[in-house]
């Protein structure tokens, strides 16, 4: 992370409540070779990873429906949204991490696992780089009903559906996540669906 056309001037804290929130000011240099002088706050949570389940057979997936305070904020009336199980890295590696939160949120214990991307999914205000993954699962793979860890305040809803009726969610607007439509989008092209 040592780029000669930046300078980090000063970075204040403004808040580390739940996750860290800085000031950071910093010297550019622009292609023409003058420095410009900019601030931005700048939102760490740690990075992240996403996985679409789906099951090629059955032609179905597995999604969660949880309520999430800033869509709600921002226009969703009911706060809740449709996604792919997702989880913040926990000081493992992606892989570990998304086969971690799939057993915990969904309930399906999955052994493989294949990354397809990573992606900043907000860069112009949060730090996290987001590692999407695909992986098949059955009926035998099921352990536990999911729903997320009670001390972590969680409560989802796992959803079976069928791939069609996913994808079409994109088209009629009930589906707004960018992860899961990234992912639903990847399996419609690149897995047969």
């Amino acid at each position: 992370m040592n780029n000669p056309k930046i300078t980090i001037q000063k970075t204040e804290l403004l808040s580390d409540n739940w996750y860290i929130l800085n000031k950071v000011t910093f010297d550019y240099q622009k292609p023409d070779n003058s420095v410009i002088t900019q601030q931005r706050e700048v939102y760490d949570r740690g990075n992240g990873a996403a996985i679409l389940l789906y099951n090629k057979t059955n032609k179905t997936v597995i999604l969660t429906r949880q309520f999430r305070i800033p869509t709600y904020l921002n226009g969703n009336k009911s706060g809740m949204m449709v996604e792919v199980c997702a989880g913040l890295l926990d000081q493992d590696e992606p892989e570990q991490c998304i086969i971690r939160e799939t057993e915990e949120e969904t309930g399906y214990r999955v052994s493989k696992v294949k990354k397809i991307m990573e992606t900043y999914m907000s860069p112009g205000a949060i730090t996290e780089i987001l590692y999407l993954f695909v992986g098949e699962y059955d009926a035998s793979m099921k352990v536990s009903e999911g729903g997320g860890l009670e001390h972590e305040q969680e409560n989802i809803e796992v959803i079976e559906m069928s791939f069609d009726q996913a994808y079409t969610m994109i088209e009629t607007g009930e589906l707004k996540d960018a992860k899961t439509i990234m992912l639903l989008q990847y399996a419609k092209i690149n897995l047969g669906f």
